[in-house]
């Protein structure tokens, strides 16, 4: 029996567009890829563990020829709309307060404070879920197993009564070895929002 919903944020309410923020990001910056380097700051950036202005400042020193804020805007590309009839669904589950549902988002400082400018009912959003968990404010990343352990002993869950809802095959796999059920939601055909069609054994 499902007690507790676990959603992803991008892909599953926030639309991306990873391919052409990629693309358009490798052209501003004249690579063909990231360096490891890149890679490896990036997750750094997202598990908090730099700031904002050294992260800025990282890619500063190594693509001189731009801007802090042309940098930001390409950070930022990846970000498209929140369609708000995802909050109507998201508002129906949290009336029926038959499940505990949480947010869990490997996100970063920029990237929020992005939404918040952009997306009018942000908190709206937010204050539909139980729990709230962004990956630099808890410093920990999914897919790797210790950011769902903390979620678990955090709200004393058991992995089998939750359905965990994200996009990454990768966060799928790491919360399937622990028990939970999972739904790897495809953005391209499939919708949040028909949760209890596509999982309707679930429930």
């Amino acid at each position: 029996m499902i007690k507790t919903i676990i959603f992803d944020f991008g892909n599953v309410f926030i639309n991306l567009d990873i391919e052409g923020a990629i693309k358009e990001t490798y052209e501003s910056l004249e690579i063909n890829e990231f360096s490891e380097e890149i890679i490896a700051f990036n997750s750094f950036y997202e598990q908090g563990l730099v700031s904002t202005d050294e992260f800025l400042e990282f890619y500063s020193e190594n693509f001189p020829k731009l801007s802090k804020e042309i940098l930001i805007d390409l950070w930022n590309l990846i970000l498209k709309d929140l369609p708000e009839y995802r909050l109507t669904f998201l508002k129906q589950l949290k009336a029926s307060a038959k499940y505990k549902l949480i947010l869990l988002s490997n996100t970063n400082d920029l990237h929020i404070n992005c939404i918040k400018n952009t997306i009018s009912f942000y908190e709206n959003f937010k204050n539909c879920f139980d729990k709230f968990y962004l990956s630099h404010e808890i410093q920990l990343k999914k897919p790797n197993q210790d950011i769902f352990n903390f979620v678990l002993s955090e709200n004393q869950l058991r992995p089998e009564e939750c359905l965990f809802i994200d996009d990454n095959k990768d966060n799928i796999e790491t919360a399937k070895n622990l028990n939970f059920k999972t739904w790897h939601i495809n953005p391209d055909t499939e919708d949040v929002v028909n949760l209890f069609k596509v999982k309707n054994n679930l429930f």
